[in-house]
């Protein structure tokens, strides 16, 4: 019976796989269909703010699923188009926004 070297980066990369799953990261999120969602498309989510970074243009919110990104319910952080979207927001306050998907980047287009 042959055995196949197993590489240190082999052993590593699955440790990290499974710890990462195990951890729940991103748990239920369809990525295929994520990276086939059209560039431009505004999305709609409604959720409740838990943080605000208002100089760094950026809102965490603990979203609802988005039907049009195939997503569970999470928490997470996008950018804001622009700043000022995010002057009259405040963590747990309820909203309704739209965003857009860029790469791996996440846009909030509208926040009320």
């Amino acid at each position: 019976m042959k055995l196949k070297a197993i590489t240190l980066s082999t052993i590593l990369a699955a440790s990290i796989g499974v710890a990462h799953a195990q951890s729940g990261g991103m748990k239920g999120m369809d990525m295929k269909k994520d990276t086939k969602a059209a560039a431009g498309t505004v999305h709609k989510a409604s959720g409740k703010i838990t943080k605000v970074d208002k100089a760094g243009g950026s809102v965490t919110i603990a979203h609802g699923p988005v039907a049009s990104m195939n997503w569970p319910s999470m928490t997470m952080s996008f950018k804001a188009k622009d700043k000022a979207m995010l002057q009259n927001v405040k963590p747990g306050d309820q909203v309704e926004f739209g965003f857009v998907q860029s790469g791996k980047d996440h846009t909030i287009t509208e926040i009320k």
